[in-house]
This record gives structure tokens, sequence and C-alpha cells, in this order.
């Protein structure tokens, strides 16, 4: 372990496990129970609070507070955890809390994700891989986000919600509903706007899986049909590609409604 510490050691608990070849900077904070792996590097003023497990090769910058107790009032100091897998950059301010008792205990994010400043990941939630919290994107307790999914600046996700692979939540916008597979969602009241065809694009989707998944699209939002009978309508399409089912499969899981 290196410590930069210009004559101001970090405070690190006795029973926090910290890997090889990781950094942290002065006046940094690492609590009980906290599990660090390999080529980490934390900045100064950093407080990872407990009972938090980093994989390899995170960066976490300055005045960032990880694992803290969750701000729910149902909290009452149970045991509970906070999982992050490889490669996350987590920016200057950012704010990531442990789960609850109600939601199983634990809050999880995976790898390869980007975390701008000052935005804030609450208990509870389930994070995939690869997505962008841009600037003061937040998300309340108990939501789930899927792999390549954007949050731009100050965009914001209800409790219990979840945001489909691959879609766009666009800045300032409020999420009441849950959020579809590759749709852009934008405005207030939010609003499905279309396919997010240029983040598909840069991640190597082919022209023909990107139309199958415009038409897809139109049957279920601009056909006037119910979510059953649009549903029914895209499993009959022809050359059916694997990527519809991405969508389909987060349709069919939506518990609070889909956005319109």
């Amino acid at each position: 372990m290196n410590v930069s510490n210009g004559g101001n050691d970090p405070i690190i608990d006795p029973t926090a496990k910290i890997g090889n070849n990781v950094e942290i900077g002065p006046w940094t904070i690492i609590g009980p129970e906290v599990v660090i792996g390999d080529d980490c590097k934390i900045a100064s003023h950093v407080v990872i609070r407990s009972n938090t497990t980093l994989g390899k090769n995170n960066q976490i910058f300055q005045f960032s507070s990880v694992g803290e107790n969750p701000s729910d009032l149902k909290y009452k100091g149970e045991a509970s955890l906070l999982e992050i897998g490889d490669n996350n950059v987590i920016r200057e301010g950012a704010t990531i809390h442990r789960g609850t008792e109600v939601g199983g205990g634990i809050t999880r994010i995976g790898s390869d994700n980007l975390f701008m400043p000052y935005t804030h990941v609450a208990h509870d939630c389930i994070i995939g891989n690869h997505t962008i919290f841009s600037n003061n994107a937040a998300v309340s307790g108990h939501v789930e986000v899927d792999d390549w999914a954007i949050l731009a600046g100050f965009a914001g996700v209800y409790q219990f919600l979840k945001v489909g692979a691959h879609s766009f939540i666009g800045g300032l916008t409020h999420v009441n509903m849950d959020v579809p597979a590759y749709v852009i969602v934008n405005g207030s009241p939010p609003t499905a706007r279309g396919v997010n065809s240029t983040g598909l694009e840069r991640r190597g989707f082919s022209k023909d899986a990107i139309k199958a998944i415009r038409q897809a699209y139109k049957i279920l939002y601009r056909d006037g049909k119910t979510t059953d009978e649009a549903i029914s309508e895209i499993q009959k399409m022809p050359d059916f590609p694997p990527e519809i089912q991405t969508l389909i499969d987060s349709v069919l899981a939506s518990t609070k409604g889909i956005i319109r």
C-alpha cells in the first residue's frame, strides 16, 4: 500500500483489508470491515464508512462518501453491505450508501461505471456495468439500473424503479415509471422520445439490429396498442433478433408501468 500523506496519514481501521498497490491519500478514513482490492486509488478526504467491498482498479476522488449508513428512516443500525466491482471511477463528492434490511441488506454496483461529481446512489440499489451517471444525477432507494444506461446531469429516478439497458435519461428529467431498454426519456413530465440509436451504434450494434429495435419501439409506443398487445406483435416480428428480447424482458419486468 502506498500512503500519500504529506505528514497527514489516513485513518485505517484495523479490521480493514487493503490489497496490493493501493494508493490512499491524506485525511482519508477507511472504516471497519472495508475491503479494498488491488490497484485502487483513493484520493484525499474520502470516507469509506464500513462494510464495503471494492474490487480491483477502482478510483475514488476527493470528498466522496462511500458505504455510509443509508439515509432511510427505517434503518435502525442493522448490519448492511455495499459491494462494488472493478474499474469504476467515482468522482468528487459522490455518495453511495449501503443497503437496508428491508431491501435485502445490500447495495450492489458492477464494473466499469462512471459516477461524475456529486452523483448519488441510495440504499439497496443495483447498478449494472458500463453505466454513466452525469453530474448530480441521483437514484433513490431500491432502484435497478441495467448495463450501459446513461443518466444525464441532474436526472433523478424515484424509488423501486427500473432503468433498462442502453437507455438514456435526459438532463433534469425526474423519472417516475420504469424505463425500457434502449429508450430515450426526457422532459417534464418524462416522456419516451425514441431509441438511443447513437449509443447503440457506438457499442457496435448492427444496422439491422438497430432497425429492428426501432420497429419494435414503434409497435410499443406509436401504434396505440396496449403493452400486452404490443409485446405479442413484437414477438411475431420476422427475423426476430436477440437484441429485441432485451427490450421485451425489460418491459415484462416492469412492476410500476413503463414511461409512455
